[in-house]
């Protein structure tokens, strides 16, 4: 069995931890995108946070952390019946992250060749995905959230991430929602029982430390 990770340096070291990557997408971040167009929201506060999880990623590529994607891609017939039936009680008929339109592109971050990409068809990017396998075959103890929606996609995400074992740890400045009372209750929760809230300065404190480590061991 796994020795128990105690401390958050333990939990977040390069060698078993992944930054997970979710939903960086026009649609979700870009004005005039499906947040806006459809669901008349303010898509601000997520493309603020693009220049903060552009940074996390370059951190955790600098430390050796993997670095993982999540791609939202809800084309009407793959979603799960309980989302299109949402989607047609309130009428919205807009289609969201729609591969090949310019809202399914992503919104100023990018991968790096090599690095996965997975796309959901969910709020929850475990389900129906290769998610857990990737983790797993990579020996992935420990994941970094990072992305939109906090309250939705990524809580989702979160909490069966939990469930499977995994130490969850939530950049607290590269996350955001277009609801602000909303994206605070999802850091309360994950505060009171489901993981660690950090700030992006601690991440890169920690993982700089943890890279000079590896470097000289």
């Amino acid at each position: 069995m796994d020795d128990l990770l105690l401390t958050l340096s333990d939990r977040i070291a390069p060698r078993h931890t992944a930054l997970l990557v979710v939903d960086m997408q026009n649609d979700f971040c870009g004005s005039g995108g499906y947040i806006e167009r459809a669901m008349k929201r303010d898509a601000s506060p997520c493309g603020k946070v693009a220049d903060s999880v552009g940074q996390l990623v370059a951190l955790a590529r600098r430390a050796s952390t993997s670095v993982l994607w999540l791609r939202a891609n809800y084309e009407p017939a793959g979603l799960p019946m309980s989302m299109r039936s949402r989607l047609v009680e309130h009428g919205i008929t807009d289609g969201c992250c729609i591969p090949g339109s310019w809202g399914y592109d992503w919104y100023s971050v990018n991968p790096n060749p090599g690095e996965p990409v997975i796309d959901k068809r969910s709020y929850d990017g475990f389900v129906g995905t290769p998610l857990e396998e990737t983790l797993r075959t990579n020996r992935v103890r420990t994941i970094v959230f990072a992305g939109v929606q906090t309250n939705i996609c990524v809580e989702a995400t979160l909490r069966h991430a939990h469930a499977l074992g995994f130490y969850c740890v939530v950049a607290e400045d590269c996350v955001a929602s277009h609801t602000q009372p909303a994206h605070e209750a999802t850091l309360s929760t994950v505060r009171f029982v489901l993981g660690d809230v950090v700030p992006l300065a601690k991440l890169a404190e920690l993982w700089a430390s943890g890279a000079t480590r590896q470097a000289t061991t």
